[in-house]
C-alpha cells in the first residue's frame, strides 16, 4: 500500500494567507495542515508516499524532505497545473505502479485516521473505497447518490444534491483508477473531475464501497474552516509546559508552552498553544487560540485564533477573536494625534471595526 497526498493548488479562499505561502504549510495548533496528512498515512502502516506539488514552487519539499526522519519514503510529483484531483492521480500513475493506494487530500483532516478504512478496503476486496461525510453544504463537494446501501452514483458539485454526505478527501483505490482517469474528460470548468473517475467505475461495474466518517473531518479550504479544524485538535492536545510562567500569571485548563515562551502577568485560558520564544504578557489568551513562534503580545486580549510567526499584538484595547494573523503581522496601538485608523492591507484581506 502507497500513500498520495495532494499539497498543489492556490489556495485562492484562503487569500491573502496564500499570497505568500502554501496553503497546506499553513499551521492548525502550531503544525503543519500537511504534517497531520502525512503522520496521517504513516499510522496506517505505509512507507512510501507521493505527494503533489505546484511545479513552479520547492516550498513543500524543503519543509518535509525525503521523509527520512520519519523512517519513510517520500516522492515529489510536480503538477503544472491545477488540472483537477483525477488529473493527480493520472500523472502519479509511474510512482504508483500497480499498488493500492490511499489518496489523501493535504488540506483534510480527520479525527481517528485511515487504517481502519484501509483494513475495510482489503476486506471487503473493493476496487475503489470512498469515505463520506454529512455536511451541512454537499453542493460544495462531490456528493453520492445511495440506494440501497450501494453507491449508485457520484456527482461534482451538484446544485441538487442527492444526498447530504459529501465524499471526503480520503479515498482508497487499486490500479483500476487508472483506467477510469485515462478515459474520462474534462468538465465544463476544464479539469479531471474525480468524480467523474468514480462515476467511470460504477458504470463499468467495479466495485465501489463507502464508509462514513463517524467523527470529525474538516476541509480546511476556508479561514473559517481553519478555525474550527484548530479548536478541534487543541480540545485533544496533551498539556506540556516548557516555557516560562511568573508567579502572577494564572493557566487553566489545557494549555501547551513551549519552550522559551514566557507568560509574564496573564491570563491563559485553554485549550491554548503558545509557541517556542513568543512572549505574551499582561494579557488574556482565551479558548481554542494557537500563538506561534517568536510573537509578542501584550496588554491585549486573544480568542478563538491563529496567530502565524513572528506576530506582534501590543496595547490593543477591545478583545480579538476569530481571527487569522499571517506571519509578521503587527497590529498595534498608535500614541499620535488626532486618533485615527492605519491600515496597511494587502489584497483581499478582510477588517472588521466595531
Amino acid at each position: 500500500m502507497k500513500a498520495l497526498i495532494t499539497s498543489g493548488g492556490k489556495g485562492t479562499r484562503l487569500r491573502p494567507l496564500t499570497h505568500t505561502q502554501n496553503k497546506h504549510l499553513i499551521p492548525i495548533a502550531n503544525k503543519k495542515i500537511l504534517h497531520y496528512a502525512i503522520d496521517t498515512v504513516i499510522d496506517a502502516g505505509i512507507k512510501e508516499i507521493g505527494i503533489i506539488t505546484n511545479d513552479d514552487c520547492n516550498e513543500v519539499p524543503k519543509a518535509f524532505g525525503d521523509g527520512s526522519q520519519w523512517g519513510v519514503s517520500i516522492t515529489y510529483i510536480p503538477q503544472k497545473a491545477p488540472l483537477g484531483l483525477a488529473h493527480v492521480v493520472k500523472i502519479s500513475e509511474d510512482f504508483i505502479g500497480k499498488d493500492p493506494f490511499v489518496f489523501y487530500l493535504g488540506d483534510n483532516m480527520v479525527v481517528g485516521g485511515v487504517k481502519r478504512f484501509v483494513e475495510e478496503f482489503e476486506r471487503e476486496k473493493v476496487n475503489c473505497f470512498l469515505t463520506l461525510a454529512k455536511v451541512k453544504d454537499p453542493e460544495r463537494f462531490g456528493v453520492p447518490e445511495i440506494v440501497n446501501n450501494r453507491i449508485i452514483g457520484v456527482e461534482e458539485k451538484p446544485k441538487a444534491p442527492k444526498s447530504q454526505y459529501a465524499v471526503a478527501g480520503i479515498y482508497i483505490y487499486d490500479s483500476t483508477i487508472f483506467e477510469a482517469v485515462n478515459n474520462i474528460e474534462p468538465s465544463a470548468r476544464g479539469e479531471l473531475e474525480i468524480s467523474d473517475a468514480h462515476q467511470y467505475l460504477i458504470d463499468h461495474g467495479y466495485a465501489v464501497g463507502y464508509s462514513e466518517i463517524t467523527g470529525w473531518w474538516k476541509d480546511t479550504g476556508k479561514p473559517i474552516d481553519l478555525l474550527e479544524a484548530n479548536r478541534l485538535v487543541l480540545e485533544h492536545m496533551k498539556p506540556r509546559i516548557e516555557g516560562n510562567v511568573n508567579d502572577k500569571s494564572h493557566i487553566a485548563g489545557n494549555v501547551t508552552i513551549e519552550e522559551g515562551a514566557k507568560i509574564i502577568n496573564s491570563n491563559i485560558r485553554g485549550p491554548v498553544i503558545i509557541g517556542k520564544n513568543t512572549i505574551i504578557e499582561d494579557s488574556y489568551i482565551g479558548p481554542f487560540t494557537s500563538i506561534q513562534n517568536d510573537c509578542h503580545i501584550r496588554n491585549s486580549e486573544i480568542e478563538f485564533s491563529i496567530l502565524l510567526n513572528q506576530c506582534k499584538v501590543l496595547d490593543i484595547g477591545i478583545r480579538i477573536e476569530s481571527s487569522l494573523l499571517g506571519t509578521g503581522v503587527e497590529i498595534i496601538k498608535s500614541e499620535d494625534k488626532p486618533s485615527t485608523h492605519r491600515f496597511f492591507i494587502g489584497d483581499q484581506s478582510l477588517v472588521e471595526l466595531v
